[in-house]
């Protein structure tokens, strides 16, 4: 709380730009189908390097929250959610758009988007402190069993394959050993090229696996234009907004606790949260033929996600999802590390990240009404030219940070390897993970061998350590049982359609 007054009392204007200008920015990337939330912050991320770190980080934070909500502009419009998270909106948003009621749909889904910020920016404030105040006690084998911990979830972030999940990170880990050994300061696995002795910056590979690989999948996509209405934002009367709280409050509840669960994301949130509000509905039969409460439970879900999935960032060093590594990414730039001396060593960086939401919560509301016909304009222009220019965009955004060809050609390389991933479905997120978590990891692992005389038994005696490893352990244990189970129903379920064929 001190940091949030001391960031009040020393408020800079560029602060506020910041936010103004990333809540814009995000809506954009938002509203264009293809672009993700993470694709792009990660067009942003390169931009960054000149800024100072606050306004660096509250710029990215707050393209966060406009493109959770600018995924429900095609979603309600052409039926095309430009976010996972906005699938659920399709549902009831496209509905009513046929209905004639676009602009109400529009002004719902506003309207719960900022209540949702709102209140995720509320948890965020009151839990990532605490949380890191009880890891400030922790050892190197507390710190590498907390990269475990971190890289335990990836069994939740496998999507349909753990094999493949476990490639993905192995390919993250892998990136992270080349340049300089972090204990003895011995180059490795650099093959002689001087431009790997500092190791290759997360940046590259984030902006080669998101925007770039999906620049390469978009190439051959066909794309027609299909609105050429501009309808006008209307918010809900009073009448309404009385029937929406309950499924805001839904909403903002499952947002919260999947905030908090790596992995889980806006778009688990939303769908859980759209069968919740239906389920305790007064008029359920409305749900799937242009419900307003369809729209407002899964976008109040997502934009309450967009701020809590913050905290086991923030309080751990742990991204929990494809956004929220984008973000650490950010950090990283500008010699921040996110976790349990964050808030001991740069508590104004925080401050500021929270005065900056604040007021990206609040420009949201104002710009995403000032910029829809802007959105809806994009949305019907043709897929090359928009691409040209999001190439164009990461080509120079690259080159600035340190003018170098090798970045770019590093940048390409990704990009490519991210494509193939596509194609075969690996996920990317168990990548970035390994890239993030794996200098913690080996250079805490070695540190702690160092101090006990490579006895591994320091990762048992000491305590933060040993509940960590089994925490992991236990994650590890549920999500597979989780997945065999799944699997086991599938089976049954295939044999008793056989039987009944019979």
């Amino acid at each position: 709380m001190d940091a949030i007054l001391t960031s009040l009392a020393n408020l800079e204007f560029y602060l506020v730009l910041a936010a103004v200008l990333g809540v814009a920015w995000g809506i954009v990337g938002g509203a264009l189908p293809g672009i993700s939330p993470s694709i792009t912050m990660a067009l942003l991320l390169p931009f960054t390097y000149a800024l100072e770190p606050s306004i660096a980080i509250v710029l990215l934070a707050s393209t966060y929250v406009g493109a959770e909500y600018g995924g429900s502009i095609p979603a309600i419009l052409i039926r095309t959610p430009g976010t996972n998270a906005a699938a659920a909106s399709v549902i009831d948003g496209y509905e009513m758009n046929k209905q004639g009621k676009a602009g109400l749909a529009l002004g719902i889904s506003l309207y719960s988007g900022v209540i949702g910020s709102l209140v995720g920016l509320s948890a965020l404030v009151l839990f990532s402190e605490p949380l890191a105040r009880l890891a400030l006690a922790f050892t190197p084998p507390a710190y590498f069993a907390l990269g475990i911990l971190g890289l335990s979830v990836i069994v939740s972030l496998s999507g349909e394959s753990l094999v493949k999940g476990l490639i993905a990170a192995l390919l993250g880990l892998m990136i992270s050993t080349i340049g300089t050994d972090p204990v003895s300061g011995i180059s490795r696995f650099t093959f002689g090229v001087s431009d790997l002795l500092s190791g290759i910056q997360p940046i590259l590979i984030m902006v080669g696996l998101f925007a770039m690989s999906e620049l390469l999948k978009q190439a051959s996509a066909q794309y027609e234009i299909r609105l050429k209405t501009i309808p006008r934002i209307q918010f809900p009367d009073n009448k309404l907004k009385k029937r929406l709280i309950l499924p805001q409050c839904i909403g903002a509840l499952f947002g919260g606790f999947e905030g908090l669960m790596p992995g889980a994301g806006g778009t688990i949130a939303s769908f859980m949260s759209y069968n919740e509000a239906k389920r305790w509905s007064k008029s359920k039969h409305e749900f799937g033929k242009g419900s307003p409460e369809g729209i407002a439970a899964p976008e109040t879900a997502n934009n309450t996600v967009a701020e809590t999935s913050l905290i086991p960032m923030l309080s751990f060093g742990i991204p929990g999802s494809n956004s929220t590594a984008i973000l650490l990414g950010g950090f990283l730039i500008h010699g921040l590390i996110p976790g349990p001396m964050l808030f001991a060593r740069s508590g104004d960086i925080v401050g500021d990240l929270y005065v900056g939401l604040f007021f990206a919560a609040i420009a949201l509301l104002f710009i995403g009404i000032a910029i829809m016909p802007a959105c809806i304009w994009l949305v019907n222009q043709p897929r090359p030219y928009l691409n040209a220019f999001i190439m164009v965009l990461i080509m120079s955004g690259i080159y600035s940070i340190n003018n170098s060809l090798f970045e770019l050609s590093v940048v390409l390389v990704a990009g490519i390897i991210g494509y193939f991933m596509r194609l075969l479905r690996f996920p990317f997120l168990p990548t970035v993970l390994g890239l993030v978590l794996g200098f913690m990891i080996e250079s805490n692992f070695r540190r702690s061998l160092l101090l006990s005389g490579d006895e591994l038994s320091i990762f048992f005696n000491d305590r933060i350590s040993l509940v960590l490893l089994s925490v992991a352990v236990l994650f590890i244990i549920g999500s597979l049982a989780k997945r065999f189970i799944g699997f086991l129903f599938t089976k049954l379920k295939s044999k008793f359609a056989e039987n009944t064929g019979r």
